[in-house]
């Protein structure tokens, strides 16, 4: 056997490992807003509040990576407990500027994190494997202050670990040939059927359409018709027709077995859950569109003067023929 070989078999290890990635948005903003000292101080004050939650839930930083990290835990419960105290860090961090303009109801940094479960190999301080890829993935289809998780982390977790999931079904993640079981970490008041509480986390009832309604126009989409493209634009598949609606402002993709909206505009859109009260503000990002809420076009206004589109994900088979869209 080569010495070369024999070095790098010692250095490696092969063990069963959470994988959690944790990615600040809203950073770019910052350094165009603040320039880049003050930008930079807030994003490394940020990451270095991620970094002690891992370590005081018994986790490992891998490494960071700018505005986020890789981090590694023996079980899912602590890199779950890790992703929710996260969230409640961010709210620690006094807003930097008064040149930053921003709404006093929107954090200025908002987290993304990704959490999987499986056999990673560790090699020289680095971890790698399939675990990791696809923790590293989820961030593409996490939203603004979302927890992602694959089934595996779910089936690792007991009731009385008190965490509530919302299963997103099978998603496509990027460069893998198979899709992969998402589950969305939600709030424990959350209480609809929708939500697994450990569950069985294949028994999955994959959505058909969408209803949108905007003032007294109501149209149920399939999701054969994806994408839709909600607009000002006559030609828009969904108008609204507002001057603070941008032409072509945002669009609804059918992916992975889940409804994505994605903000196309400059002046950002806004979505709220019907069983939560927190605002997910998107500037050309992504989330996913669940169970039913609101959402706003050009403003984080929700009011009935403001363009908002309301929206229900649902299955056909629950619904009268007379509600479905002929258009």
């Amino acid at each position: 056997m080569p010495d070369g070989f024999a070095t790098l078999s010692l250095m490696t290890s092969t063990l069963e490992r959470t994988v959690l990635f944790a990615d600040l948005r809203g950073s770019t903003a910052l350094y165009e807003s603040l320039g880049n000292r003050e930008a930079t101080a807030v994003v490394t004050q940020s990451v270095d509040l991620l970094a002690q939650v891992v370590t005081s839930r018994g986790g490992a930083v891998v490494k960071t990576l700018g505005d986020g990290l890789m981090a590694m835990f023996d079980q899912p419960q602590a890199a779950i407990r890790a992703a929710h105290e996260m969230q409640d860090s961010l709210e620690q961090i006094p807003r930097p500027s008064a040149k930053l303009i921003v709404d006093p109801a929107v954090p200025v940094l908002r987290l993304q994190a990704g959490v999987a479960h499986g056999e990673v190999v560790e090699m020289a301080g680095d971890v790698f494997g399939d675990a990791v890829n696809i923790a590293a993935r989820l961030l593409d289809h996490a939203g603004d202050n979302e927890t992602l998780v694959t089934a595996e982390v779910v089936e690792h977790l007991s009731r009385r670990d008190g965490a509530y999931f919302r299963d997103l079904g099978p998603i496509q993640l990027r460069g893998r040939v198979e899709p992969v079981h998402v589950f969305r970490v939600e709030p424990e008041r959350i209480g609809d059927t929708a939500v697994t509480v450990f569950g069985d986390p294949m028994a999955f009832i994959e959505p058909e359409g969408i209803r949108l309604t905007w003032l007294e126009h109501a149209c149920v989409f399939s999701s054969q018709r994806m994408p839709i493209v909600l607009g000002r634009s006559a030609s828009a598949t969904y108008c609204i027709d507002d001057s603070r609606v941008s032409r072509s402002h945002a669009r609804i993709d059918w992916h992975g077995g889940t409804f994505q909206l994605t903000d196309l505009s400059y002046n950002g859109s806004f979505v709220r859950f019907s069983f939560d009260e927190a605002l997910i503000s998107l500037r050309r990002g992504t989330c996913t569109l669940h169970g039913s809420g609101v959402i706003g076009l050009g403003t984080a206004s929700l009011d009935r003067s403001a363009p908002c589109v309301r929206f229900e994900v649902m299955r056909f088979s629950a619904t009268t023929p007379q509600l479905l869209a002929q258009n």
